[in-house]
């Protein structure tokens, strides 16, 4: 077998496969081992208690999906009390994802979860930042590098900063992140986008816009994968359209050090195993004893570098 092994930060994770934020729950433990993938990565929570968005929220359209959950969620509080305890049981680290809609707030939340079993905490800088027109923090590199340099001061658990695909200077946002105190980056979130019935010409969201996944995303956060992890020293998780190994094989060729598999898991809740066990046949086939002996192998000529820097 091969060594599946890949660090994100001071965190060795045994493979690295994991899934993404909102796409995971405890139910899980029913169809697999949890133990066999990565790590365990939360739904996002808020400090307060949240009832989400309006219905419908989720809907199909070609190659992906339309969600606007609106970040439902219990509190901090429920989450520390029942969440945590559940997933000490098991090996694999848990990273819990958190939204805020201030710096300050996301300093004091980041402090309030470091405690035992929390291995690490995802910054859902895609949220709204009230302090400045709503706008997401993952807009812009200041307001990226004031929240992660706030909750940078107020924790000691590894930050991975999550990025979103909504901005045109993914590269600024991921070393202002870095710079800020990051410890990885994970690309991407979903991307704004909106659906409507042809037919009765009512929007299909009952938020009218929502958050595309699927693999209709994966070009563009695999162009954002292959950007940030030349750009940056820190790791960098992908994260978008992921169902097969090859794209696994894709994204860690691209640069990434692990991926995150999403709407996948709705499809098929034992797609995160089924990767793990075909990427070791992969490597395998292509005669590499490791994972590590893949990442950022990715064959581009120099003229073409150039030319995608230019752009």
């Amino acid at each position: 077998m091969a060594d599946l092994t890949t660090r994100i930060g001071a965190l060795t994770l045994k493979n690295p496969i994991m899934p993404a934020s909102g796409t995971f729950s405890e139910e899980l433990a029913e169809v697999f081992d949890l133990d066999c993938i990565g790590a365990h990565v939360t739904k996002t929570i808020t400090r307060g208690k949240r009832a989400g968005n309006p219905v419908p929220r989720v809907c199909e359209v070609n190659g992906a999906m339309l969600n606007s959950i609106g970040i439902p969620s219990k509190g901090a509080e429920w989450f520390l009390k029942n969440t945590v305890p559940f997933y000490r049981d098991y090996d694999a680290p848990l990273v819990i994802s958190i939204s805020a809609s201030t710096a300050d707030e996301f300093a004091r939340f980041a402090e309030e979860v470091s405690v035992p079993g929390v291995a690490a905490i995802e910054v859902n800088i895609s949220c709204p930042n009230i302090e400045d027109d709503g706008k997401a923090f993952a807009m812009k590199p200041g307001a990226t590098a004031d929240v992660i340099r706030r909750m940078r001061s107020a924790t000691g658990l590894p930050l991975w900063a999550k990025l979103s695909p909504n901005t045109g200077e993914v590269v600024e946002v991921a070393l202002a992140a870095e710079e800020a105190g990051a410890d990885a980056l994970v690309t991407a979130n979903t991307m704004l986008a909106m659906a409507i019935d042809s037919s009765t010409g009512r929007v299909r969201l009952g938020n009218i816009m929502g958050g595309l996944s699927g693999p209709a995303l994966k070009p563009i956060t695999m162009r954002m994968t292959y950007q940030c992890a030349r750009a940056v020293s820190i790791p960098v998780i992908g994260c978008g359209g992921i169902a097969t190994i090859d794209d696994v094989l894709e994204y860690l060729i691209a640069g990434a050090r692990a991926v995150q598999v999403g709407t996948a898991t709705f499809i098929s809740p034992t797609t995160m195993p089924r990767l793990i066990r075909e990427l070791d046949r992969k490597l395998a086939e292509r005669g590499l004893s490791t994972v590590n002996a893949l990442i950022g192998t990715v064959d581009v000529a120099d003229e073409a570098i150039a030319i995608a820097e230019y752009a």
